[in-house]
């Protein structure tokens, strides 16, 4: 029961559309749960405001305009991360983040499996 970080692209209303809608385009899976232990070390404790909103059961989105405070949150990750495999994931996260940062029609969403 891991949480995926899932990019998602802003795709614009046509003709045969009346609402715009978002298109998964980039995942950062967690199948072993390496995202959600990283979580549980660092939550509650007031340098992640952003990343305790995380829930394993539901869905969590981050504009563009949270990216940097996710990027900055990522480095608190970075500091009790123990193996090669969770500082992987935590490159990974932080590329999603930066391309939500530098893209204004992309989100990143937090889901659970």
């Amino acid at each position: 029961m891991g949480v995926d970080a899932v990019l998602y692209r802003l795709v614009r209303a046509g003709p045969a559309r009346r609402r715009p809608s978002y298109v998964a385009s980039e995942v950062v899976a967690d199948p072993d749960d390496v995202l959600l232990d990283l979580l549980k070390r660092v939550c509650g404790g007031g340098r992640t405001p952003l990343l305790d909103r995380v829930d394993p059961l539901g869905e969590l989105v981050v504009s563009p305009g949270s990216a940097p405070q996710l990027l900055a949150e990522l480095r608190c990750l970075a500091e009790v991360a123990r193996a090669p495999a969770e500082m992987e994931r935590i490159r990974r996260l932080a590329s999603l983040a930066r391309r939500c940062l530098n893209t204004r029609d992309v989100e990143i969403r937090f889901e659970s499996d």
